[in-house]
Order: structure tokens, then sequence, then C-alpha cells
């Protein structure tokens, strides 16, 4: 078995990701192996502050890796990537190769395990948007296809990969490993009044709102409208700029709708949380807060054409596509904060508890064979 011989090999795992929201996610995975990890980091996202916020919070693994491949076009950066992590995997290859999510970094990480012919592990497997012109769609469904293990955050997520042919034998549901991430890095009550008291707010007395989707800010009509509906609402808005929406809000010259809001730099993992928990309602397009609300029981309204994580719409979230809807999808959260915080508190995350990293990691070994 190509399993078996490869674990002869090395005793070792590697993780490929290249981006903030997979080493806040993949934290939890490099702790459980701890110096029997290897982690790369493509620097897909390549903005110092952002990654070097999260970065110090991660777990140490055995190995590290660091290529710098940020700021490329992405068919550019993709080549790149593959090529370099198969130069990674051919002075030291792994017992088994483990990407998470659907970013460029992933995908490479991917294709590179499958050139080498090293077993390979998707965790958040299964989760389609059925929307093909969002790149991350294609990245998923390829990963998915490529791996040997599909780590299923939901039923429902391996429910889409049995329909698309995938063997039941490959599907392990084991839940997502953000609940881990957020309980690890969850600030006291203390420490959200700190928060909160640094920023001038008073808790369910402001809307957070984080935009960075190509969807919403590469496009000058989406962006000036999402930030006018956000400079409308009733409430503070406090916006932690990402860096792509920088540079577009300076290109297309919206300074000007920045200033009806709280602009803030990217935070902290465990501050950002802080700033979630205390907030009426958070107003994104990330898929990670998606999740992260349902542990958080906060509401969520998710500015995007379609998401690929339906389990949180009718509860937690609202969709809602870039454009004059936005504050009417977010003027109902705010008329019983508190009612619908309780509401909330009683709805269990579709995300799992527990730890899903051990699950993650005993179909890992499963896969390779007990050592």
């Amino acid at each position: 078995m190509k399993y078996l011989a490869a674990v002869r090999e090395t005793t070792t795992v590697t993780i490929v990701c290249g981006t903030r929201p997979e080493l806040i996610k993949l934290a939890p995975l490099v702790d459980h192996f701890g110096s029997a990890c290897t982690m790369i980091y493509t620097g897909q996202h390549y903005d110092r502050s952002m990654y070097s916020l999260i970065r110090r919070e991660v777990p140490e693994p055995g190995a590290f890796h660091e290529l710098a491949l940020g700021g490329l076009r992405r068919g550019d950066q993709l080549g790149r990537a593959i090529a370099a992590v198969d130069e990674v995997f051919a002075a030291d290859r792994p017992a088994a190769v483990i990407v998470q999510g659907d970013t460029t970094s992933a995908l490479a990480g991917a294709l590179a395990a499958n050139a080498c012919d090293v077993p390979l592990v998707h965790v958040e497997a299964g989760l389609r948007s059925y929307d093909r012109a969002m790149p991350e769609e294609h990245n998923r469904v390829l990963i998915d296809h490529l791996s040997d293990l599909c780590c299923a955050p939901t039923s429902l997520n391996r429910h889409n990969l049995l329909a698309e042919g995938v063997a039941d034998d490959r599907v392990a549901v084991t839940g997502n490993t953000v609940v881990e991430a957020l309980a690890h890095a969850l600030p006291t009550a203390k420490e959200e009044d700190t928060a909160l008291a640094d920023l001038g707010l008073k808790r369910d007395r402001y809307v957070l709102a984080t935009i960075h989707r190509p969807e919403n800010v590469d496009d000058a009509h989406n962006l000036s409208t999402i930030l006018r509906e956000l400079g409308e609402l009733p409430l503070p808005v406090v916006l932690p700029l990402h860096p792509r929406t920088a540079g577009r809000v300076a290109a297309f010259g919206l300074d000007g709708l920045l200033h009806g809001l709280q602009v803030i730099e990217p935070q902290p993992y465990r501050t950002f949380l802080a700033l979630a928990h205390g907030s009426a309602v958070v107003v994104s397009d990330s898929g990670g807060i998606q999740e992260e609300v349902s542990v958080l029981k906060r509401p969520v309204v998710v500015v995007r054409r379609s998401t690929e994580r339906p389990e949180i719409e009718g509860t937690f979230g609202t969709l809602v596509p870039p454009g004059p809807g936005v504050g009417d999808a977010v003027l109902p959260w705010l008329d019983d904060v508190e009612g619908h915080r309780a509401a909330l508190r009683e709805i269990a995350s579709p995300y799992g508890t527990g730890s899903p990293s051990a699950l993650i990691a005993d179909a890992v070994h499963a896969l390779l064979g007990d050592r």
C-alpha cells in the first residue's frame, strides 16, 4: 500500500496554507500534531501586519517554511506555489499533506501532493455555493476530488460530496476546527470590556463590519453602495479595514465614504472576537465569520451573491447581495438586540463542539495505518 510506504519514509504531516483564516483554523491541528507537523506558508496573504498578528498566536510546528509568494496574479501565484511546495516535498517527503478550505494556497498544496503521490487530506471539505463565478468554488471542488480523505464539517457537506461521486470511505464528518480556535482565543469578559472601552464602544450599541471579497471591493459601484449603506445605519459602524479594501477605496476615490464609519486597523484575533461578541450585529462577506457567529451566538448579515455555508441561513445569518438592500437586511436585527441574542443562544452551532481537530487526526491516522 502506498500510504504505508509513505509512513515508513517519515512520521510528519505537512500543512500547506497561505492566508490568515487558514492559520487561525489550522492552529488546533498544529497544536495536536506538534513536532510531527511541518507547515508551509505560501504568503498568499502578503500584508505583514495581518499575517504577523496571527502568526504569533499559532502554535510552533516542528518545522516552518515561508515562501513569500504574495502580490502575484492568481495564475502566477498558483504555478509558483506548486513548484515551491513540490521542492519542499522532494527534500522532505511527508506522510500526508493537509490543506484547509478553498484558497489558491490550498489548491497548490493539493496539486503538489498529487504530483508527488502523497496522501492528501482536505479539511473543510464539501462546501458548495454552486456559484461558478466564485474562484474559490473551483478550488474547493478540485481539492475534494483530488483528496484521499475529505474532512467534512457538517452532514450537508458530506451529502454534497457523495452526490458528486466521492466514495463514502473517503469522507469523515468532523465538525469545523473554528470552534476550537475560537474557544482558545475567546477573550474574558474583562478583556472584552477593555477592547470596547478603548474604542469608545458600548455593548450592543454598534455594528461590526468587514468587507474584502473581490465581488464587493473590486467593483466601484458595489463598494460605494455598501459603504453608503453602512454609513446610513442608526448605530455606529466599526470597520477593521482590510488592506485590499483600503487599496480599492483609494483607487476609486471613495475616501469620503469612510468618514461616517469608525475605521480601525485589522485586529488580532482575540480583539476581533471581543468586538464581534459585543456587537449588535456583524455585517461581513467573510466565510469564517459566518461560522464564528454560530459559536458567539451573534447575528450576521452576509453581503454576497451566494454562500457555501447555508447552514446558518435563517438562524444566525441573513444573505443579501451587494446593493441597496444591505441596510434593510441589517435593521431587523437591531429592533430587539437582547431578544435576538437570547434566541440565538438556544441554537446549536452546526459546526460541532469539542475537538474537531482530534477527529481529523484520528481520520488521518486511519488513512495512513496504525503506526
